[in-house]
């Protein structure tokens, strides 16, 4: 299986990334309710420590969260330590190639804000890609969305999946994937909705309007 055809068979069209806002005891209970609903689970937090972040993994996954199923930011030894299902890199995180030759089993996801950025991941080991931010988002205040043609950009070319972020509604999911996304990657319109649950099925239900599952 090479590369396209193993990211095909693994990364799922939602990914709903950690908020920075909540406890591990909050995070865990939320994803409890929406494990099943959810491809993948990001564990985005700067500020826990390592022992912190093994220790969420170790509950998580004792509450029935596949490890399969998590995928761990930037922290790449803890990630292979922890056999989850990959390692999200950013622009602070070591070289793709480096993780590749090092970690070979690790699947591995770059964050790109341009297609330059998508290109060079793509060439360089990513087996799939976050861009964003494609809408307005509070977590970005003051700078311009990437909006829906650049996704499409990224989109042709490169061959590996692309997931956007920021944003991202169910009203605007079914755009998003027209635009060629693979699929979504979702943090407060989640986990910190008044029902997760609800919010995670509408989420499901705007991606399936728009098209096919293709990853």
């Amino acid at each position: 299986m090479d590369r396209v055809q193993k990211c095909e068979a693994t990364i799922g069209k939602l990914h709903v990334i950690s908020t920075g806002q909540q406890s591990p005891e909050e995070l865990t209970a939320i994803t409890e309710q929406i494990v099943h609903q959810a491809d993948v689970i990001h564990l985005r937090e700067k500020s826990w420590s390592d022992k912190k972040m093994i220790q969420t993994i170790q509950l998580l996954h004792s509450k029935g969260v596949p490890m399969d199923k998590l995928v761990v930011n930037h922290r790449v030894a803890i990630a292979h330590d922890m056999n989850t299902k990959g390692v999200q890199l950013t622009h602070a995180s070591i070289d793709q190639e480096t993780v590749r030759r090092t970690y070979p089993n690790l699947n591995i996801g770059c964050s790109v804000h341009s297609v330059q950025e998508a290109i060079y991941a793509w060439r360089h080991g990513a087996d799939y890609l976050v861009f964003g931010h494609v809408f307005r988002t509070r977590s970005k205040p003051g700078l311009p969305p990437k909006g829906l043609t650049e996704l499409r950009k990224v989109v042709q070319h490169v061959n590996i999946p692309v997931l956007a972020i920021g944003g991202i509604t169910p009203e605007n999911t079914p755009d998003v994937m027209q635009a060629g996304a693979s699929g979504i990657a979702v943090l407060s319109g989640i986990l910190m909705a008044k029902n997760p649950l609800e919010k995670a099925a509408a989420y499901n239900e705007a991606l399936q309007k728009g098209g096919e599952r293709n990853v």
